[in-house]
């Protein structure tokens, strides 16, 4: 399988950027799946029932909050 790798990074409202982590949540929730567009085509990422979640907090000059989840 060929490798996918998708970096995106843009500024948003804080509201906006809740709305996007809603819509990636209720994905996860109901589908078992969260899909991305890249490109005019859309990829699908199907996600086990259990996954790794790590959450980082950095606070500084510049302040930042990841999410990463792993399987």
């Amino acid at each position: 399988m060929d490798l996918f790798e998708m970096d995106e990074t843009r500024t948003m409202t804080r509201e906006d950027a809740a709305a996007k982590l809603r819509a990636l949540a209720d994905s996860l929730a109901k589908h078992n799946s969260v899909e991305f567009a890249r490109d005019g085509g859309r990829i699908t990422v199907a996600v086990p029932d259990e996954v790794n979640l790590k959450v980082e907090v950095e606070l500084g000059e510049s302040n930042e909050v990841e999410i990463e989840l792993t399987w």
